[in-house]
């Protein structure tokens, strides 16, 4: 058999994956730069795939690759090689950048429609007003005549429930309990849910 001729440079051996990334969680800072030689063309391709932007690409593979020296001591040998744990990585941060991105525009899109509403329209809100003062005045014509007095001193001229019981002459316990019978009668009559 013959032996191969190489033209130049002999190759040399990749280093062993695994073995740098134990290092690289010792915080051997040499190992990581060789992780990072290794690695940085198979994460850079894997991110261009997801994200198809050559700038977002390269900023997600340094992220990665960051990542990397920050989770290193997580690698698990056992679980699968260390090129195939980096690359997942860089494959989930490609994604969520993915995600970020249409949720940023979602967002933007969402501002740029609340910009495009009406503004505050002052004879819609004076004619609601009126109509909704119309409905009280008829709502208050179905109370009782101590439920209307009651109701008329506490709420449109700011009595406490004593001063309104001295009012009209009647118990405290009088007035609290036209006062409560009053409100529900409006609530029912304004169609109001408790």
């Amino acid at each position: 058999m013959k032996e191969p001729v190489f033209i130049g440079r002999k190759p040399v051996a990749e280093p062993d994956l695994e073995e740098l990334v134990g290092r690289v969680a010792l915080g051997d800072q040499e190992a990581f730069a060789a992780v990072y030689d290794v690695a940085a063309g198979p994460v850079l391709g894997v991110v261009r795939s997801v994200l198809r932007d050559r700038a977002q690409s390269e900023e997600v593979m340094q992220e990665v690759l960051v990542e990397v020296w920050r989770t290193a001591p997580r690698y698990r040998s056992d679980r699968g090689t260390a090129i195939n744990w980096i690359l997942t990585l860089a494959h989930r941060r490609a994604v969520d950048r993915v995600r970020s991105v249409e949720a940023s525009a979602v967002r933007e899109h969402r501002a740029a429609l609340l910009d495009q509403l009406p503004e505050y329209d002052e004879v819609t809100e004076q004619v609601q007003t009126r109509l909704e003062r119309e409905q009280v005045r008829r709502c208050l014509r179905t109370l009782t005549e101590l439920q209307h007095q009651a109701v008329t001193l506490a709420y449109y001229r700011g009595l406490t429930y004593r001063q309104v019981a001295e009012a009209l002459g009647l118990p405290l316990g009088t007035v609290k309990t036209r006062l409560r019978d009053g409100l529900i009668r409006l609530r029912d009559c304004l169609g109001v849910t408790a």
